[in-house]
């Protein structure tokens, strides 16, 4: 059980950085262009959230993929309950950050390892469950 745990958590830290590098290519590119820190990252987090859907029920919980239909639908509107939880605490953390003159950069940061570890736990417990 310990080593299936370990495999599924390795698959997601791989999709996950899959989706990270979109997310942070976009945070940095709205960044640059002159966008708010905290809408920058809610842009990059967005675009993060599809590509993490199909790199987490393909690879990650290919197993516990719902079939085709209303099953898979609700499985999908959980993820995305689950990433809109992401998405608040990833806003939150660079507003914040913002707001104490901090690098934006920098909160974005820990805002990816919060929003990793919430949403992983949201995931394996109760949308791949």
């Amino acid at each position: 059980m310990l080593a299936l745990l370990r495999a599924t958590y390795t698959r997601y830290i791989v999709a996950s950085a899959g989706a990270l590098g979109l997310d942070l290519a976009l945070f940095l590119a709205a960044i640059h262009l002159g966008v708010e820190p905290f809408l920058a990252a809610a842009i990059g987090y967005g675009a993060g959230i599809g590509a993490h859907w199909l790199l987490s029920s393909r690879a990650v919980f290919s197993g516990r993929l719902a079939e085709r239909g209303g099953a898979r639908r609700q499985q999908q509107v959980l993820f995305l309950g689950s990433a809109l939880i992401g998405l608040a605490l990833t806003t939150a953390i660079v507003g914040i950050g913002d707001a104490l003159h901090l690098d934006p950069r920098l909160a974005k940061l820990v805002a990816i390892g919060v929003a990793f570890q919430t949403t992983y736990l949201l995931r394996r417990r109760f949308v791949f469950a």
